[in-house]
């Protein structure tokens, strides 16, 4: 088997299963202030500072979640609740790329529906797929009251990554708050969490468990918790917290901390897999390859094989890829982020996504470029039978 999908999921590293085993072995709460609950609290508390870490931030700036997509609902719904406050400056706009995860594009959707008030706009990104900063300058200018972006590092889908250096001078200048998705781009490039006010991470895209994820926030700024209960991570995100989920979180983490040698080598499959499929179909659209993109990342199109069909035969030869953004990789439609770069939809609809990682090796490279190949001519073979019939 053949997987080159891990932006939808990497397979859990041999280091963060013996993280999640002892875990749970260690038992206990940590809430708890018995033996057993100090030990499973100081479990917790190591992972924490790997993660903060990670993203360049404080390990007291780390709040676990669910994931990512709870992480990305805290921040967004907690910064405008929490902006209601009276020491608080209230949050009235809210910008998000047009290119943002499903998790935040929804969220902000729903933000809109429960505020009237707030004003939630989408911001554009060039054929490319970066996002348009004069339009940003253009938006911060307009309107009143304070405004939260929201703005990834790089792309799930196409790997391009975002000038989040730019952006995040645009929004300190404007007063505005930067909310940054970093979960694709966690492990393939540096974090900086000095450049943004949110960071939103998870595990299961950096070869961790799934169902474990991080908000890092700065402390003072507003943020209603969305869960109550216990109080625990300083009230910010209440419940037992996901011991074991957390410990392979942490060895993930750990793992990426000098992690350039793993970017190097999944940069030269990347580069291989690119180059092996233009030679064998010179036709292939290979989506943002002008731009800075993710050592990891892939999103192509070979014109006239859609992507339905591609999956199915790239499954029957054992090669794993996805179509469409990470969370509707069961899903074959036409995706939001190509529509926003401008991408015709009969080539849109062609789109796939491969994503390599720690696991990946040339002979992954191969078999996929292979199949892709064979799927090619078989789809030719048959638009010349039909021109004939015709």
């Amino acid at each position: 088997m053949h997987y080159l999908d891990h932006n939808a999921t990497s397979p859990l590293r041999p280091e963060c299963l013996s993280a999640v085993t002892h875990a749970l072995a260690v038992g206990g709460n940590p809430s708890s202030i018995h033996a057993r609950g100090r030990a499973a609290r100081a479990v917790m508390e190591e992972a924490r500072d790997k993660v903060a870490n990670l993203a360049g931030a404080k390990p007291a700036e780390v709040i676990f979640t669910s994931g990512a997509t709870e992480a990305n609902d805290l921040a967004l719904f907690g910064a405008v609740e929490g902006s209601l406050a009276e020491d608080q400056v209230r949050i009235t706009r809210v910008f998000v790329s047009a290119i943002e995860h499903s998790s935040v594009l929804a969220t902000a959707e729903r933000l809109a529906e429960r505020f009237p008030w707030l004003r939630v706009s989408h911001l554009t990104v060039t054929a490319d797929g970066v996002i348009d900063l004069e339009g940003l300058r253009v938006a911060l200018r307009e309107g009143k009251g304070r405004t939260l972006v929201a703005v990834m590092a790089a792309n799930n889908e196409t790997g391009v990554v975002q000038p989040i250096a730019e952006v995040s001078k645009l929004a300190r200048d404007a007063g505005a708050l930067l909310l940054v998705d970093a979960v694709p781009a966690a492990g393939k490039t540096r974090l900086d969490f000095a450049l943004c006010d949110y960071m939103v991470l998870s595990a299961h895209k950096i070869g961790g468990p799934q169902g474990s994820g991080a908000l890092v926030v700065r402390d003072g700024l507003p943020l209603r918790p969305q869960l109550a209960g216990g109080g625990q991570q300083r009230g910010l995100r209440a419940g037992t917290e996901n011991l074991s989920g957390i410990a392979g979180f942490g060895a993930a983490a750990h793992a990426l901390a000098d992690g350039e040698g793993e970017r190097t080598r999944i940069a030269h499959l990347r580069d291989h897999f690119e180059a092996a499929l233009k030679q064998a179909a010179p036709e292939v659209v290979i989506f943002g390859v002008k731009q800075d993109r993710l050592c990891s990342t892939s999103c192509f199109a070979i014109p006239g094989l859609t992507a339905e069909t591609a999956l199915i035969g790239l499954d029957l030869d054992g090669v794993m890829m996805s179509s469409g953004s990470t969370c509707s990789s069961g899903k074959v439609s036409v995706s939001h982020v190509l529509t926003a770069m401008g991408v015709e939809q009969g080539l849109a609809a062609c789109a796939l996504r491969a994503s390599f990682g720690w696991s990946s090796t040339m002979e992954d490279v191969n078999a996929a470029v292979g199949s892709l190949v064979k799927l090619r001519e078989r789809v030719g073979r048959k638009t010349r039978t039909k021109e004939e019939a015709a």
